[in-house]
């Protein structure tokens, strides 16, 4: 064991403002405000509602604003529960690429959002901490490889308690023993297994997956603020984390680049609302159909190909419900050629209930073979007409990928179609784009 838990808390706990390059603020703005707007959609969803009217519920009064609900202010943890929660809702929220089993928006921002209006912070202290996260959070989920799926684990649901545990200490002010030990207890917190998408009910619960990493986190950072103690290889140990969850893992990749390489500019911003795995099988889709015109009545056969996750996890061309659908490749595909792909509108339940929908979904199948040289979220989409017209394109990127990135006017357009006509959206989306000078976040409470 090398230390490398301690070394990221070292890290974290260390981490000033000045430290963090402009390019890096900028990303991590655009996040926050980013998973902001997928609050504010989310949080009107009935799944969303029966988490939020929980903390609701059970929650002590407090400071902390549940973001797209209006109500009472309560505990950060109760908090950071329900935005997690509707931060995930419709499969809005932001991730790293390449895949690394992270959700930087739903993890990261509620405890974040939570913790700055319960200690009274700045919106600088924000982004400090929410890069803070970013960076422990995505070499940890580099250092699973990935692979904690291939057990049956819902990865982000493992890893988003520990970055949550970050920016929560960061807030706190812990110092590196403190960080150490928040690292340690929130190991314990990680929790979420897959069977949602193999038993063809209970989809609700992947939602939730992501509410509870980011309450886990504040309860990992507060308990270590008092004195609490967990292990400090909580990661890299004989029976840590690293060990315990991963078929495979790499413990060198946890601290590799840290301080000099900036993870943060790899997050990733979804284009579609829907899994990240059907986003390329989408855009190839998309395109074929502008060029040359087809109606999806005309298609005989879909077949996508990409990685053995998306052939076996994401291939559902029957799903049960509208969670499962946003989940499954064929449905996701079949939805966005049937209408405008960049709507939310267009992969609700309406949309779900639509035969015309249904029965093309069931003629979509997903087969392994990623294109040579492509990422894990690559695929090759093979169309066939009825007349016996066949199509093939292959796309491995699309806007809002790091190395294409959204335009401003691209991103500011995403947030106003998910936040739509609420009160005072052009502030809000005003103090977010300028969160560093924002002296307090109580604002937040008033959307």
């Amino acid at each position: 064991m090398a230390g490398e838990t301690r070394d990221l808390a070292r890290f974290a706990s260390s981490l000033s403002f000045d430290d963090i390059p402009d390019a890096v603020v900028r990303r991590a703005k655009q996040c926050i405000a980013d998973t902001v707007a997928a609050m504010f959609f989310g949080a009107e969803l009935p799944w969303s509602r029966k988490v939020a009217d929980y903390a609701l519920k059970t929650s002590a009064s407090g400071h902390s604003a549940i973001v797209g609900t209006r109500g009472c202010l309560v505990q950060p943890g109760a908090a950071a529960l329900a935005m997690g929660t509707a931060a995930h809702a419709y499969e809005l929220d932001s991730l790293r690429r390449p895949g690394a089993g992270v959700h930087p928006g739903a993890t990261l921002v509620p405890p974040a959002l939570a913790m700055a209006q319960h200690l009274g912070k700045s919106g600088e202290d924000v982004i400090l901490a929410f890069v803070a996260g970013c960076e422990v959070l995505f070499r940890i989920g580099d250092a699973t490889r990935h692979s904690a799926e291939s057990r049956g684990f819902h990865a982000p649901g493992l890893t988003g308690p520990l970055g949550a545990a970050i920016v929560a200490g960061k807030l706190l002010g812990l110092d590196a023993g403190q960080m150490t030990n928040a690292l340690g207890i929130a190991g314990s917190l990680a929790s979420g297994l897959l069977e949602f998408a193999n038993s063809g009910s209970g989809g609700m619960v992947k939602r939730l997956h992501l509410g509870r990493a980011a309450e886990g986190g504040i309860l990992a950072a507060t308990l270590a603020q008092e004195g609490f103690t967990g292990p400090a290889s909580v990661l890299e140990g004989h029976d840590g984390f690293l060990r315990a969850f991963c078929l495979e893992s790499d413990p060198q990749r946890l601290t590799l680049g840290l301080g000099q390489t900036w993870e943060t500019l790899k997050i990733c911003l979804k284009r579609y609302p829907c899994h990240i795995t059907a986003h390329m099988p989408i855009e190839a889709a998309r395109a074929m159909a502008a060029e040359h015109g087809f109606a999806i009545e005309e298609i005989d056969s879909i077949v996508v190909k990409g990685s053995a996750k998306m052939a076996t996890l994401h291939n559902i061309p029957v799903p049960a419900d509208l969670i499962m659908a946003q989940y499954s490749i064929p449905w996701c595909v079949a939805a966005a050629l049937a209408g405008d792909a960049l709507n939310p509108a267009s992969f609700s339940q309406e949309v779900f209930d639509n035969p015309r929908i249904a029965a093309l979904s069931a003629r979509i199948s997903v087969e392994g073979g990623t294109p040579a040289g492509f990422s894990s979220w690559g695929a090759a989409v093979h169309v066939r007409l009825r007349d016996g017209t066949a199509f093939t394109r292959s796309c491995d990127s699309f806007p809002g990928t790091p190395e294409q990135p959204l335009t401003d006017d691209e991103f500011r357009d995403k947030f106003f179609l998910l936040v739509g006509d609420k009160p005072n959206a052009a502030a809000c989306f005003r103090r977010l784009i300028g969160l560093e000078r924002e002296h307090d976040l109580d604002w937040l409470a008033d959307r």
